[in-house]
């Protein structure tokens, strides 16, 4: 039977009170050494046991060259960095080293591969920070992009909504549209432009979105479409483009989240309409009705910011931008027409 030392210390004590037994009998009948009885017999809790010397590692020798590797792997390429095969191979060529198991460097390469990202990043903690953001009224605004399901005459559709947001007070202007494409892309800003009375006087920010970007260059230098060039002519403005990739999504973040809040506010469940249009007037109602809403941390509302705002931005011009798009249609040999990717009967 397993005895811990505070029971062996215990029973050892209480044998010498009332039994009398000398330090010889106790180590005896207990079977311990006469140094265990004395301790026994000087304090009823047990000293603390030593901690034995940590075991030296195997990899002692070679830890330098293993750190060495994963120190040039913060510069390598993501898919040429060292695996645990190739950093054996190179200690037993380079080194002559062969007696760590494949475990062994395993366990120490987990420990140290991001020690050693922490340590390589220790000199460049202060680039890393939060700058928050202050707009003017009237400067900016933001646009995207979402997507979203609806059931649309008793057949469910995957469709866009667009939305444009002013960066100062947060109203927004949402409209749906069957697909992305540039001329409902184009139609979403004539209608957020017409529903605000104005354009941003600055620039509407954008991530790469192909009505508008051909290519991205290098930079924020990009390729624009001819009618998208023309299109910002007309209404005077200026589009700021975001970096690609998740960093651009920070750069625009608050139509990002109005997107999705918006999706989750007011199209969940899936929408049942029976044309865009019906869909279109609700979500009209919804925006003059959200004038009341209060942006997290503002003490006045979006309806009251954007009366300040108003009169800030830039005057339309006298027309409307023309947003159909003027095509040839081919005819072929069977006598069926194309427009663009759809065939007549």
């Amino acid at each position: 039977m397993h005895r811990s030392r505070e029971w062996l210390f215990e029973r050892i004590r209480r044998a010498h009170r009332e039994q009398g037994l000398s330090g010889r009998e106790l180590a005896v009948r207990f079977k311990v050494s006469r140094n265990t009885v004395k301790k026994a017999l000087e304090s009823p809790v047990p000293p603390k046991r030593k901690a034995p010397p940590p075991r030296k590692s195997v990899l002692e020798p070679v830890k330098g060259f293993i750190d060495a590797m994963l120190r040039e792997d913060l510069d390598a390429p993501s898919k040429q960095k060292h695996t645990i095969p190739r950093i054996m191979e190179r200690l037993a060529a380079e080194h002559d080293f062969e007696l760590g198991r494949q475990t062994t460097v395993w366990e120490y390469v987990r420990k140290r591969r991001p020690e050693i990202k922490a340590e390589a990043l220790e000199g460049r903690r202060h680039l890393e920070g939060m700058v928050p953001q202050a707009k003017r009224p009237g400067e900016e605004a933001e646009v995207d992009f979402a997507d979203f399901w609806l059931d649309l005459a008793g057949q469910r559709r995957k469709c866009v909504l667009f939305t444009l947001r002013l960066s100062y007070s947060g109203k927004a202007v949402h409209r749906v549209y069957a697909t992305a494409s540039q001329e409902a892309f184009l139609e979403g800003h004539v209608e957020a432009f017409t529903v605000l009375g104005g354009v941003p006087s600055v620039h509407i920010r954008y991530d790469n979105l192909k009505p508008a970007v051909k290519q991205v260059m290098f930079g924020r230098s990009r390729l624009e479409s001819a009618r998208w060039a023309s299109f910002k002519s007309w209404y005077q403005f200026s589009a700021f483009y975001c970096a690609p990739g998740e960093d651009g999504a920070h750069e625009k973040g608050g139509v990002e989240h109005e997107g999705g809040r918006f999706r989750r506010k007011h199209l969940v469940p899936p929408p049942q309409v029976e044309s865009l249009a019906e869909l279109n007037e609700r979500l009209a109602a919804i925006d003059v009705a959200e004038d009341a809403r209060h942006i997290h941390g503002r003490p006045t509302s979006i309806g009251f910011d954007f009366e300040a705002e108003r009169e800030r931005l830039r005057p339309l011009p006298a027309d409307d931008y023309d947003c159909g798009l003027d095509l040839t249609p081919v005819v072929a040999r069977n006598s069926r027409i194309t427009v663009r990717q759809c065939f007549s009967p």
